[in-house]
């Protein structure tokens, strides 16, 4: 199981700094649409800087006709991330040209594909796809596995489900981890590191039980131990 640590601060120098922090341990960083909004591509280049063997996760949740999404997803590709995420409900037209224009590249990033964000729960599911949520979330994740993509964007809850539908090489990504029973904030279906192990989380993503910790080497430094 890898940490994915996610650089949501409100400026980019305190995520710089969060880094310097971290340079040398072995971890992926999550860029979401924030940062990468507010500081661009060249962001990218500073985080290599600080430490050139961190793993970069490009979280931007592409969804748009399939066309715009694979000349997204090779733009992505061409800054030389290491992980990208689209939405699996774009369909499997778009994934799957998405993955044709990335064989291009020798070295491609991971694919992700979003089922159900961990800020829905079931109600909040429902009242927008008429579905239920783990039916619907493993649905989309099988979807996503017959498109060629490498892996899933889940909660906890539904990554062993999602596994057992598909092959348990497809990895599973799942945001919502409190490591250390923090609050939820606005997050909804989450789990613990303990959680993520059982369902077999391949990835899991921590962001403010990190950034907002007063001694986040320590607490980073913790949590690789327990993984």
């Amino acid at each position: 199981m890898r940490l994915c640590i996610a650089l949501d601060l409100e400026e980019k120098s305190q995520n710089l700094k969060l880094l310097d922090l971290l340079k040398g341990l072995d971890i992926w960083v999550k860029v979401g649409l924030r940062s990468y909004i507010r500081d661009g591509a060249n962001f990218i280049e500073e985080i290599r800087k600080i430490d050139p063997n961190f793993k970069i996760f490009l979280d931007l949740k592409l969804y748009d006709i399939p066309n715009t999404m694979a000349d997204a997803a090779f733009e992505c590709a061409k800054i030389g991330v290491d992980m990208i995420t689209l939405h699996a409900s774009s369909g499997k037209i778009a994934m799957q040209n998405v993955m044709e224009r990335l064989k291009k590249y020798s070295h491609p990033p991971l694919v992700f594909a979003i089922t159900a964000l961990t800020s829905f729960d079931e109600q909040d599911f429902r009242n927008i796809y008429n579905a239920p949520l783990s039916q619907h979330a493993i649905m989309l994740a099988k979807l996503a596995f017959a498109s060629g993509l490498d892996g899933a964007v889940c909660s906890v809850h539904e990554s062993m489900l999602i596994k057992q539908a598909t092959q348990s090489s497809f990895f599973t990504l799942t945001p919502g981890i409190r490591p250390f029973c923090e609050n939820n904030d606005d997050q909804k279906r989450v789990s613990d590191i303990l959680g993520a192990k059982k369902a077999l989380s391949d990835f899991i993503v921590i962001g403010r039980p990190i950034y907002k910790n007063p001694d986040p080497l320590g607490t980073v430094q913790k949590i690789l131990k327990m993984l």
